[in-house]
């Protein structure tokens, strides 16, 4: 498999240490963070496969860097505390937690969950997923966009609200749906917002903003990826 990476967020340093040398005996790739300010300074940055996350952190907890992570992401997420009661673990599930490792628990434990959580979410194969138009590459998969060959820097909400469209692409999607999914059903996001991070994408990735050809508004409805009819990479004929 191509290498995967983790993100253990923990307080306890020496287990970090034990399960990041696990892991990577495995074929992972390791990163770690002591408290959530870290983690999310990381998670701003670079993408990850899954994150290994504990409740009790010294800046914040397990559960509220869980849900601010959710406002921009459904990267997994395994909870894995001490904490194990019946409400703790109902909490983890119900705030967007895939998974909840009661501490103390072992390695091959721990292992095979992880295994297990990657199978689902990115299933058994590597065949990457990408979607092409003009010169614009998005690979779904690897969270990357390229145009004419040079890499374009997107912040975590450009590319969820590209990766959305790129999903639904040819179809006119509601302004409601494209701040319910890619801002949170129940944040308190201004459509405003939308269309700035609409304007944002079209200044990178458009030949002309101002006459956008692939992202465009649909008046009264919403806006749409215009793609050609082409079977794109990483999909399969029905």
């Amino acid at each position: 498999m191509s290498e995967k990476h983790i993100l253990i967020v923990d307080d306890d340093e020496d287990l970090s240490f034990i399960i990041s040398e696990m892991l990577e005996s495995y074929g992972y790739q390791v990163t770690s963070a002591a408290d959530g300010e870290t983690a999310l300074s990381l998670l701003s940055g670079h993408r990850y496969h899954l994150i290994l996350l504990d409740i009790n952190l010294p800046d914040a907890t397990g559960f509220e860097l869980c849900q601010e992570l959710r406002r921009v992401s459904t990267v997994p997420v395994i909870f894995a505390s001490a904490r194990t009661s019946e409400t703790d673990r109902i909490t983890g599930f119900d705030i967007g937690g895939d998974d909840y490792l009661p501490k103390p628990y072992s390695m091959k434990e721990l292992l095979a969950r992880v295994n297990a959580l990657m199978r689902r979410t990115y299933g058994f194969t590597e065949e990457e997923r990408k979607v092409n138009f003009g010169d614009v590459t998005v690979n779904l998969t690897a969270r990357t966009v390229t145009r004419a060959g040079e890499a374009v820097s997107l912040s975590l909400r450009e590319f969820d609200l590209l990766a959305y469209l790129c999903e639904h692409r040819n179809t006119a999607v509601p302004k409601e749906k494209l701040l319910s999914e890619v801002w949170g059903a129940f944040s308190m996001v201004e459509p405003s917002t939308l269309a700035v991070h609409i304007r944002w994408l079209r200044e990178k990735l458009e030949e002309n903003p101002a006459k956008p050809v692939y992202l465009k508004t649909v008046f009264k409805v919403g806006y749409l990826l215009e793609v050609p009819e082409t079977k794109q990479e990483g999909e399969k004929y029905e």
